[in-house]
């Protein structure tokens, strides 16, 4: 009777300490989990202001201002200007 005591005190002294080593694994990737959720939201908003930082470097004035100062580039004569005309998309999808 005291080696069937003595085992099952073993077998619960080794269940709590795999429950105390679960649990604290748990917290640990638990707050990687909130760490990385935090990086993500930070990536999140860099990506937003690289956009708008884009869209204002590409936009036509700016891009037509810099021609003009910096490569010394004018618009052609209208005279120089050759305008093509496309066809239609329904008439594409006839052929």
């Amino acid at each position: 009777m005291i080696r069937l005591a003595l085992v099952l005190l073993g077998l619960l002294a080794a269940c709590a300490v795999g429950l105390v080593t679960s649990q604290h694994h748990a917290r640990k990737l638990f707050a990687e989990l909130e760490r990385e959720q935090a990086r993500t939201k930070a990536l999140e908003v860099e990506y937003g202001q690289l956009q708008l930082e884009q869209s204002t470097w590409a936009m036509h004035a700016r891009v037509e201002r810099l021609a003009r100062q910096r490569l010394r580039m004018d618009a052609p004569e209208p005279s120089r200007l050759q305008v093509l005309e496309t066809p239609h998309a329904p008439e594409l999808a006839a052929r």
